[in-house]
């Protein structure tokens, strides 16, 4: 009989997890919060690892015909608005990684997502009808529905965010830590911008306790810019998404390089609004079990939430849905078992990212010595130190075995 795979959340890991069990043959049922799909506007980069896992999915048209495919990674100091280094990308990322670095619209990714699972008859989508319950008794999983229903599967997978009910249900651990960063994102057309201030390549700018970070999307139609400060977090951490201003954003930025100062008046100048988003995350996985446990697996932040220093949070929760549909595969094996090769080969690496992700960010906000240090590296060894070639190269697809 085929299997029965369910999934808690629509957003871009479930519908990354859905598309991957569809394609391992299984039959899935995916229920989500929201009455629509929908993705609040941002920027999403994605390395080489994930694009390759893209092209794997048969998606690279696709996502050619909605991201843009900046051709380098530029540093700057964000005070004295000195360039610190570059790393080139373009044609050059394609022939070191098989792939090349590409920059999309949130909602681009999840729609060229959206469109892919729906190819699927044996997918079927559950809109307005978040997962409220689920029990794993060994045999199958039981989850009940907000509308009440009670529906039996193979498994089930937990794609819910960084919020996860079904996390909390699974590991009875705590809700994740406030990091004390905020960001501030603005997507402007790039044609509404002085033409001094368009982009066709990714640039992070580095300062004190705060960085600035710029590239185009929607193939350069549009420009993204999320600048993260530190400070105090909103009262209500979940509903992350809230709404901003400039004025705000440049007290934040004061002692920044005229040139960045500039861009957030330009941004403010074409109406565009502003949205501060609270930044939350976990301590790195400490191992498998936070991953998978009986029939019931972890995917995406509801496993791994990681600050955004490294640009792979949908990247990892991508690269798990391929692992999971690997996993999927072992038909040799019983359910639980292909869960935990599934989280065997996972956790370590997601780890690995996060931890990186946390001192990236102290690197970015560096004061002082510190700064100073980070900006000598960099102009002294450039490429070298923005590169990350076991990130690009590996998807952690055969990390650990059984």
């Amino acid at each position: 009989m085929q299997e029965q795979i369910l999934i808690a959340g629509g957003g871009i890991g479930g519908l990354a997890a859905a598309l991957a069990a569809t394609r391992a043959g299984t039959e899935v049922r995916l229920f989500e919060r929201s009455a629509a799909f929908s993705e609040v506007g941002a920027g999403v980069q994605l390395g080489p690892n994930v694009v390759r896992r893209l092209q794997a999915w048969g998606l690279q048209k696709p996502l050619q015909a909605v991201a843009a495919f900046p051709q380098a990674l530029v540093s700057r100091n964000a005070i004295s608005g000195q360039a610190l280094a570059r790393l080139d990308l373009g044609a050059q990322a394609v022939a070191r990684y098989g792939a090349a670095y590409a920059t999309i619209h949130r909602a681009d990714l999840h729609q060229l997502l959206c469109d892919a699972v729906k190819a699927h008859a044996d997918l079927h989508l559950n809109l307005d009808n978040p997962v409220d319950y689920h029990e794993d008794n060994g045999r199958v999983v039981t989850i009940t529905t907000h509308q009440g229903k009670q529906i039996e599967g193979d498994a089930l997978i937990g794609a819910d965010g960084i919020w996860s009910r079904t996390r909390l249900r699974l590991l009875h651990d705590a809700p994740p830590r406030v990091t004390g960063h905020l960001a501030y994102r603005a997507l402007v057309r790039q044609a509404d911008l002085p033409a001094t201030m368009r982009t066709d390549v990714v640039t992070a700018w580095m300062g004190p306790r705060f960085h600035a970070v710029q590239y185009p999307v929607r193939g350069a139609e549009l420009q993204n810019l999320v600048v993260i400060v530190e400070g105090a977090a909103p009262d209500d951490l979940e509903h992350w998404d809230h709404a901003a201003n400039g004025a705000d954003l440049q007290r934040c930025l004061a002692g920044a390089h005229r040139q960045l100062l500039d861009l957030v008046d330009a941004v403010d100048a074409t109406g565009t609004a502003w949205r501060l988003w609270p930044l939350a995350d976990r301590a790195p996985m400490a191992g498998p079990h936070e991953m998978a446990q009986g029939l019931v697996a972890l995917l995406g932040d509801a496993a791994h939430p990681m600050r955004p220093y490294l640009a792979q949070g949908a990247g990892m929760a991508i690269e798990d849905a391929a692992e999971l549909q690997r996993a999927l595969t072992m038909h040799d094996l019983e359910l639980p078992l292909r869960l935990r090769r599934y989280a065997l080969n996972r956790w370590q690496r997601n780890a690995r990212v996060q931890a990186r992700a946390i001192r990236n960010g102290e690197i970015f906000h560096a004061r002082g010595l510190v700064a100073l240090g980070r900006d000598t590296a960099l102009r002294a060894l450039g490429a070298k130190l923005m590169d990350v070639p076991w990130l690009y190269r590996g998807d952690g697809s055969s990390a650990s075995v059984l």
